[in-house]
């Protein structure tokens, strides 16, 4: 590589790219590498990945003088957290002054962060985000669930925990004991088990704008784990969080926010009138969720402190993935 073109790649910017620029004879050719980087991938070795790609001269995992999304996904689906490390910082001579771009989309439609928030690999998380990775990037195309958020993409997953689909019911309302089921369900997130995905999110949420509006809209739409999920997790940036969008309150609290919000909502329901049959019973439903919504932000607005401390107190060691065996939310490899 010329010098000039060199000094061109280090100085390429992390803006956000969308489509991926790599053209297809790029993406067919790393499926002729594909073998031999997994390989290296699943050891991490830094040594062996920079030889290879001096070797193959970055054919297949290189475009228009950064290394390719394809590449980068490829490295974070591995979570070779050393390797990442290497090809985002460019600094190695074998890389000829290329970086992979953690805000460029692949041509599957999604990012890098959002691969590593599927994972939950926290570890890879602070990486990317270390390395300018933006947290408000958006999945696009017939690929994929369009317009999910890398955190998103950790609630959505963490709901599909084996602990919540064995021991709740799909739908709160149609539990005998409402608040049995709340409570239960803040118990179940309280397990050892579940702090690592616990601990995805809260990354995650310290970086995605408008959390406040992301979360009223789970609640809106009742979607009850997801939404305690998320207020379990990011109780201490929605303390802090600030909203005009929602209700035109600069007020500090979000929690209070969201309380307004539902009894808003509460009024209007109970103001809305059903007609006879699937209507009426799909209100009462819209209503038992709400209510539902309520008793979650009041407990975790007053509890959550506690929660939290307890968490992490009692955390263990080692925790397992039960991801149920459903139909996955994008199709990550």
């Amino acid at each position: 590589m010329l010098e000039r073109e060199i000094k061109i790649a280090k100085s390429m910017a992390n803006d956000i790219i969308i489509p991926d620029p790599a053209p297809k004879f790029v993406g067919d050719a790393f499926l002729d590498i594909y073998a031999k980087l997994e390989h290296i991938l699943v050891k991490d070795s830094v040594r062996c990945f920079l030889r290879f790609f001096e070797n193959c001269e970055g054919q297949g995992m290189s475009s228009y003088l950064t290394i390719t999304a394809q590449t980068l996904t490829f490295i974070v689906g591995f979570n070779a957290l050393r390797c990442a490390k290497v090809v985002l910082e460019g600094m190695a001579p074998e890389l000829y002054g290329m970086h992979a771009n953690p805000n460029c989309i692949n041509k599957y439609g999604y990012f890098v962060l959002h691969e590593a928030a599927e994972r939950f690999s926290v570890d890879m998380i602070k990486l990317l985000l270390c390395h300018g990775a933006s947290a408000n990037v958006r999945t696009v195309g017939n690929d994929v669930i369009e317009n999910l958020l890398p955190l998103h993409v950790a609630v959505e997953n963490t709901c599909l925990h084996k602990y919540l689909e064995d021991n709740l019911e799909d739908n709160p309302s149609r539990s005998q004991n409402h608040e049995d089921y709340v409570y239960k369900l803040i118990h179940l997130l309280c397990l050892p088990e579940m702090k690592i995905f616990l601990d995805t999110i809260r990354l995650l949420a310290e970086k995605t704008n408008n959390l406040l509006e992301e979360l009223w809209n789970y609640i809106e739409d009742g979607k009850i784990i997801q939404s305690a999920v998320l207020l379990l997790a990011a109780q201490e940036q929605i303390r802090g969080v600030s909203s005009s969008k929602i209700n035109g309150s600069s007020k500090k609290n979000g929690f209070e926010i969201i309380e307004k919000c539902i009894t808003r909502h509460s009024y209007a329901l109970r103001n809305e009138k059903g007609s006879l049959g699937m209507a009426q019973e799909l209100l009462e439903e819209r209503k038992t969720l709400n209510d539902c919504a309520w008793l979650l932000v009041d407990v975790i607005s007053h509890a959550g402190e506690d929660l939290s401390a307890y968490i992490q107190a009692h955390s263990v060691v080692r925790c397992f993935r039960y991801i149920a065996a459903a139909v996955p939310l994008m199709p990550f490899t």
